[in-house]
């Protein structure tokens, strides 16, 4: 009877669900990583972290140290907990909560979004240089026939020959009768990359491309941040074709060995430690350039420009690189730099600016140099007899550059901001000397410039940034163009005869030989 009723109650049970037993081999599958788990640990205590294991050896000493220094912390926990096992659970929370916020904010539906690299048809004017290379090329303002000045414009690092000078009318151009040339550096834009180039092949890329767009006369040279190291490198080597130099927030290798220490610790104390970053690898390690390049303007997206170029933007930069203006400018400029998707030219462009040049700057300031080589020079010299010659570059040098000045009156505005009254400009510290707005250019290279070419004007900025003076501000560009070349002039009058241009002289005896035909 018994057995019948157990029979009966075994047919009653219903069998397992597939959750049960999907339940039940978890809970079997933790209890064995459980109990591996603490025989792993007890295999570490006996073997590995036993006095005179090797491990203990080693590390016990540092590690007991570390643990001295931060046991102040354990006074921020409670009584009650243990810090061997409490630090442990904090800093894996902390890690769940940064990861959390990371993960939040990679979903913010106000953050804008991210614009990727357009790839343009090809559309530059290119020149075949002497040794088979081709350099695009573009050239805005008054034809080349009727140009009264021809300016040449290498451009900055991260740029194209579309920068030339942004945001320049093509009218004032007209008014002075300018001829505007841009170019790609080697490897940038639509150029040929240079197998091995420096700043004296630089120099001789221009004057090549000044022959062959008709610039048969001297012609001004204007360089712009980074690209004001070309401009030194044409004064220093073709200083026979150029007719003067503009140099706007020039730079120079903040290794240059001729600099003074305040000047040197001025630069390495204001740049920001991305920059400071940049420039060591430039100078030890260039081939690890390509790994940032490649994770950020060759990364296929825009970014905004103080990320990509390491730089600190003052108030009057933010006004402007938030306008859709700039943006649209640099996004295309950017895309036409980085348009053959190569680091190598981008690399050997920020080698350049910190390795060395092969002259210094002072090799360009006039000097009167005299050869005495041999004992009939030097008896010579004695009387003052010698022979001599002016070196250096004999044309005008003009600087632009932001100023650095003192605020010794200040207020606040209604949103709780310093601001110099004396100055009219915002953010300035009462009796501190403090830069104003061009932050990517140290003092100390401006100081170093100074030093060295005291025969080059320098025009002091005190109320621009380092972009704010160049782009996109029509008077700014007027200002250069009436210290470059005084008063607007308007291009060269074209001659009937054949389309030949006629100077004064011989305008005046045609005049004559008119007025004698006429009697």
């Amino acid at each position: 009877m018994a057995a019948a009723v157990s029979e009966t109650d075994h047919e009653t049970e219903p069998p397992e669900t597939l959750k049960e037993q999907v339940t039940e081999f978890l809970k079997s599958w933790c209890e064995m990583v459980l109990e591996l788990g603490r025989g792993c640990r007890d295999i570490l205590q006996q073997t590995v972290v036993t006095e005179d294991s090797f491990v203990v050896q080693k590390l016990g000493g540092p590690v007991a140290r570390v643990s001295s220094r931060l046991r102040f912390l354990n006074e921020f926990l409670p009584e009650d907990r243990d810090p061997v096992h409490a630090w442990p659970v904090i800093f894996f929370v902390f890690i769940l909560a940064l990861s959390a916020l990371n993960l939040n904010g990679g979903h913010d539906g106000l953050a804008p979004a991210v614009k990727k690299v357009l790839v343009h048809p090809p559309s530059a004017s290119r020149i075949q240089l002497p040794d088979g290379r081709h350099l695009a090329y573009r050239e805005i303002g008054v034809p080349a026939d009727r140009a009264r000045f021809s300016l040449m414009a290498p451009h900055s690092f991260l740029s194209s020959r579309l920068a030339g000078i942004p945001g320049v009318k093509i009218p004032l151009l007209e008014e002075f009768g300018v001829r505007l040339v841009s170019y790609d550096l080697p490897g940038f834009g639509e150029s040929d990359p240079h197998p091995s180039r420096n700043l004296n092949s630089s120099a001789f890329d221009m004057l090549h491309l000044a022959d062959a767009v008709g610039v048969d006369d001297k012609f001004w040279v204007l360089g712009y941040s980074g690209g004001s190291i070309h401009a030194w490198a044409a004064l220093r080597y073709v200083p026979h074709r150029i007719a003067g130099a503009a140099v706007v927030a020039p730079m120079i290798s903040p290794y240059e060995p001729s600099m003074t220490k305040e000047e040197m610790r001025s630069i390495w104390g204001e740049s920001l430690p991305r920059r400071k970053l940049m420039y060591y690898l430039a100078r030890r390690l260039p081939k690890l350039l390509s790994f940032f390049y490649r994770r950020s303007f060759l990364s296929g997206k825009h970014g905004r420009i103080e990320k990509l170029m390491s730089v600190s933007l003052g108030r009057r930069d933010e006004i402007l690189t938030e306008g859709a203006t700039f943006e649209d400018f640099w996004h295309r400029d950017v895309e036409e730099s980085v348009r053959q998707g190569n680091t190598k030219p981008f690399i050997e462009e920020a080698i350049l600016q910190v390795s060395n040049w092969g002259f210094s700057l002072a090799d360009l300031q006039v000097q009167r140099k005299c050869y005495r080589n041999g004992i009939f020079p030097w008896l010579k010299s004695l009387y003052s007899l010698a022979e001599c010659e002016l070196a250096g570059f004999l044309g005008p040098i003009h600087i632009w550059q932001p100023a650095f000045q003192s605020c010794k009156a200040v207020s606040f505005d209604s949103s709780m901001n310093i601001k110099c009254e004396e100055h009219d400009l915002f953010f300035y510290c009462c009796g501190l000397e403090r830069g104003m707005d061009d932050q990517a250019v140290p003092q100390g290279m401006i100081d170093h410039i100074s030093r060295v070419l005291p025969g080059a004007t320098m025009h002091k900025l005190p109320n621009e940034g380092h972009f704010s003076f160049f782009f996109f501000c029509d008077e700014c560009h007027r200002q250069i163009f009436s210290t470059l070349f005084g008063s607007p002039q308007g291009p060269l009058e074209q001659a009937t005869n054949g389309g030949e241009i006629l100077s004064e002289g011989d305008m005046e005896e045609q005049s004559l030989a008119t007025d004698s035909t006429n009697k």
